[in-house]
């Protein structure tokens, strides 16, 4: 089975050697499952010629805002109201949450309410927990009327939506290792995320979180087996 990754932002220059880019992240995460990948760098305008050139598609993370003017933004909502169209998997991460949201009626801000980063503990509405990483202070306020929220948090309502049994997305980032995470606090939180914040974070950091358990999320959302969660 074939994902096309569509790539919305890079991994930080100098956690890259170490860690991978965004992709790749994916792709290790997705390792052993039976997929096959294919990148499309949609922040360098590179799209699919057409829906069907993928089996499924990943929307990655990125440091752009959705509500930005960057001149790919409208091509992927395009892309992503055709996926939706196709009935095809998609699964969105991060950006790619909101992006989806974006382009189905949703709304995306940058949160008041200021960061979410570090491990966090994600309310799943059957009663489970989801320990994941988050790094974001943009988020979805208003879902789209076709989606069910799955998971939330004081900070974010609408952390893991669902469209029916093809849309899976999420605002943590199940991607991230503990590792990745130390170097986004060392490297790129310094001057951005409040100090009392990235110390926390730090102090937090641990090997428990749920990526497995989102991995197998994933693996049958794109073999269209039961998805619950």
């Amino acid at each position: 089975m074939k994902i096309g990754i569509l790539q919305t932002g890079r991994s930080p220059e100098m956690l890259v050697d170490d860690f991978g880019d965004y992709d790749q992240m994916f792709t290790d995460m997705l390792e052993g499952r039976g997929f096959a990948f294919e990148t499309f760098k949609v922040l360098d305008n590179e799209f699919p010629a057409n829906v069907s050139d993928a089996d499924g598609w990943l929307i990655t993370g990125s440091r752009f805002g959705t509500y930005e003017g960057h001149d790919w933004i409208a091509p992927l909502e395009t892309l992503i109201r055709a996926i939706y169209k196709a009935n095809l998997p998609l699964i969105g991460v991060c950006f790619g949450h909101q992006i989806i949201a974006q382009a189905l009626g949703g709304k995306v801000e940058k949160y008041s309410g200021g960061w979410s980063i570090g491990p966090v503990e994600y309310r799943m509405h059957d009663g489970a927990s989801l320990p994941l990483h988050a790094w974001h202070q943009d988020q979805v306020v208003e879902k789209p009327a076709m989606a069910r929220t799955l998971a939330s948090t004081d900070f974010c309502e609408h952390a893991v939506l669902a469209y029916g049994d093809k849309i899976l997305t999420m605002q943590p980032h199940p991607e991230f290792g503990s590792g990745f995470v130390q170097g986004l606090i060392e490297k790129r939180g310094k001057g951005v995320v409040p100090d009392h914040q990235l110390q926390l974070a730090a102090r937090a950091l641990g090997p428990q979180v749920a990526q497995s358990q989102v991995a197998d999320m994933f693996e049958k959302l794109f073999k269209q087996e039961s998805t619950d969660v």
